[in-house]
């Protein structure tokens, strides 16, 4: 039923539409296929628990910095241009990581290129896609397009997660050693980057944006700063309440939570991609439903009413006395988490003029990534001391109810375009 209903939304879309939906399922799928054994590739490479916290903040610190040059130039230089870089640094980086276990080569590979340590969006590619699908769909599709958008990006990191787990652990019966067994993984990696550039080539011209989508009057682009004039505040403003949730969570990572679960409870690797499997498809569901809801409440109270109890359940993992009841916790968690992720992308892009679509995203996504990029350095040394292992899950729960907070006091009376309309038709 679920996979019927995709199809009649990537119907609903123009070919660079659906294309869009088919880079973000190779490229979920990527990542999901990496994340679920990065820390135990790095460890079997070598690395200490500290080397490798520092060594995932400066892989979320190095696409961050790229992140910021190509997302804020592409509406300018060109978008499909500026994704296929994103694709030729993430075959890099895969590449890099497969050949070598030195530090500082690592350290390199980490900055420059594409790799995602949790299983999410990193880099330039959701920015630029964002602005994208924000100008094939209408104001009044936009949540909705958005929500399927993240519920088969969900679904990749799924199956990625639960490939990526079952090679190793069938490698690994099969004699390959642990340590060969991640490396077929992350060289995998490497070959998904190539199909992915392969893949963006394919866009038409449509998805550029053109001088008529700005708004007359609006200062010409030399003026602007980063991308942006007329929504800088905006913008500037929810990418550092952005950068406070996505702090949080990078100390909850997929990889970090996968190598918790395997230090706690000795859970091995095709185990681990089963539980990931899971929880990523009931977070594409959640996100999926988060449609419905934002067109009863609105946008902002779906961020929040739904993140808080997510985040306390991410707070009860840790607590769970054995393993099944720690599964349950983390896939309950799971199946409410991401309703804010659609609603958070659709909100932004209302809230901004379309030739600043590309710079918000990026920018307020480079915020996240910076967010996240800080917490492993301090995750590392807690993972390494058996007292503190659990302490990441309730720092992160408590940071990211502050966010919470702090975002619906600061933006529940800015409304995007569509709920202005619905709220001046009822107006008598």
């Amino acid at each position: 039923m679920v996979f019927k209903y995709i199809s009649q939304e990537l119907h609903a879309l123009s070919a660079d539409g659906r294309l869009l939906f088919g880079t973000r399922i190779v490229r979920m799928f990527a990542y999901g296929f990496l994340a679920v054994v990065l820390m135990l590739y790095l460890v079997q490479v070598g690395l200490s628990e500290t080397q490798i916290g520092l060594l995932l903040t400066l892989t979320l610190l190095g696409d961050t910095f790229i992140s910021l040059w190509i997302t804020t130039t592409a509406d300018r230089i060109g978008r499909r241009r500026m994704l296929m870089i994103g694709a030729v640094l993430m075959v890099f980086a895969g590449i890099l990581f497969a050949l070598t276990g030195n530090f500082i080569l690592l350290l390199i590979a980490a900055t420059i290129g594409v790799i995602s340590p949790g299983g999410n969006e990193v880099g330039p590619f959701l920015s630029i896609e964002q602005a994208s699908l924000s100008q094939i769909a209408p104001n009044e599709r936009r949540t909705q397009v958005f929500a399927w958008y993240n519920l088969v990006g969900s679904f990749a990191t799924a199956l990625g997660s639960l490939a990526g787990g079952v090679l190793a652990q069938t490698a690994q019966g099969f004699g390959v050693s642990p340590l060969g067994s991640y490396r077929m993984i992350v060289l995998s990696y490497a070959a998904m980057g190539l199909i992915l550039g392969l893949l963006f080539t394919r866009l038409s011209p449509a998805v550029e944006i053109s001088p008529q989508a700005a708004p007359p009057g609006s200062p010409q682009p030399a003026k602007s700063l980063l991308g942006l004039h007329r929504s800088r505040g905006v913008v500037f403003k929810l990418s550092a309440l952005f950068s406070i949730d996505a702090f949080a969570g990078g100390f909850v990572l997929q990889s970090i939570v996968a190598y918790w679960f395997h230090v706690r409870f000795n859970v091995q690797p095709a185990l681990l991609g089963g539980i990931f499997f899971g929880a990523n498809i009931l977070a594409g569901l959640s996100a999926l439903s988060a449609a419905w809801v934002a067109s009863k409440i609105g946008l902002v109270r779906t961020m929040v009413f739904t993140h808080i109890p997510s985040n306390i359940l991410l707070i009860l993992v840790p607590l769970m006395p054995n393993l099944p009841l720690a599964i349950t916790m983390l896939l309950l968690r799971f199946s409410i988490s991401q309703m804010d992720v659609p609603t958070r992308q659709s909100y932004t892009m209302a809230v901004v003029s379309p030739d600043e679509r590309s710079a918000a995203a990026g920018i307020t996504g480079i915020a996240r990534t910076t967010g996240a990029s800080l917490a492993p350095v301090f995750t590392g040394p807690l993972l390494a001391h058996a007292a503190l292992l659990s302490a990441p899950f309730f720092l992160s729960g408590g940071l990211k109810i502050v966010y919470d907070l702090l975002l619906y006091r600061s933006f529940r009376a800015i409304k995007p375009p569509e709920e202005k309309e619905a709220t001046s038709s009822k107006e008598p």
